[in-house]
């Protein structure tokens, strides 16, 4: 049985959204973590290295971090395809877009967020505006990241931009508009808003 190890209304939400998608049963441990105010503690359930979350565990298995949990459920369980396999189409584009989001989205997003002068060489990402451009320009005439076919990209990556322009993080286009409409009509995302 998979067990998401879950704080609402953070980033583990994406993991609910994602096996809702998946349409396979799991069971969630809501745990404590550190919070940016400072209160809080790791909680000793959580398997998660630093007590945050998401992890996962799913028999033997234990994962954390969100595009590695995504990918795992995703290779693994197929009765709804969320993403390409190895060998096939789209992998390169599908790992590449599964990394972005915590390698380069969110420390941009944060930075500018924060007041934080992006470094060219010294940060491993890019500034925030280049991530709105690539964002907008990988967007411009598909329905999702994969073009026509909605897959977990739009959970981890879409599920963060959805965030990001209600947060005001992001400056919000026609194009990134109607993309978060369409995504977050979908009845599993429903479902995991009212989880």
């Amino acid at each position: 049985m998979i067990t998401l190890y879950h704080s609402p209304q953070t980033r583990s939400s994406s993991i609910v959204w994602l096996l809702e998608e998946l349409q396979v049963p799991y069971e969630t441990r809501v745990v404590g973590f550190r919070r940016f105010d400072g209160t809080g503690a790791k909680d000793p359930a959580n398997p998660h290295p630093h007590g945050k979350v998401p992890a996962l565990t799913d028999g033997g298995d234990t994962l954390f971090e969100s595009s590695a949990i995504a990918l795992y459920l995703t290779d693994k369980y197929r009765t709804v395809r969320m993403g390409p396999q190895a060998g096939e189409k789209g992998r390169d584009e599908y790992l590449s877009w599964l990394a972005y989001r915590p390698g380069v989205m969110e420390p941009a997003l944060l930075c500018r967020r924060f007041g934080i002068q992006h470094v060219y060489g010294a940060m491993g990402w890019a500034p925030a505006d280049e991530v709105e451009e690539a964002l907008n320009a990988h967007l411009k005439g598909r329905n999702y990241f994969l073009g026509d076919d909605f897959s977990a990209l739009d959970i981890l990556l879409g599920g963060g931009i959805h965030f990001m322009l209600q947060a005001k993080m992001m400056a919000e286009t026609p194009m990134l508009k109607d993309y978060t409409a369409r995504i977050t009509a979908r009845p599993a995302f429903a479902k995991m808003m009212a989880a």
